[in-house]
């Protein structure tokens, strides 16, 4: 068995990985702990739209307005957003 050559120099810089090297490395889900794993893993991700359903957009609103959707917890904007939709149901923007 030969020794193997450590990875960084005394001064602290790391040699040039060789082909041996990558071979021996494994995927992290493989030699990590799975709670670490759990909490600190591949995040997860939305893809893109297939058809984008709401345009971004910048508003002002009151903060009594805002304080008053963001207590009933997540979600706020979306509730902020039926709201609207709501009164524009029987009101005209015009």
């Amino acid at each position: 068995m030969t020794a193997k050559t450590p990875l960084v120099n005394d001064a602290g810089d790391v040699r040039t990985l060789t082909a041996e090297d990558m071979a021996q490395f494994r995927p992290a889900a493989e030699v990590l702990p799975a709670d670490w794993m759990a909490k600190f893993g591949q995040p997860k991700r939305r893809g893109p739209q297939k058809a984008p359903t709401k345009v971004a957009t910048t508003i002002r609103l009151s903060p009594e307005v805002v304080a008053a959707f963001k207590a009933n917890g997540p979600g706020w904007q979306t509730k902020i957003d039926a709201a609207l939709k709501d009164w524009l149901s029987t009101h005209s923007p015009a």
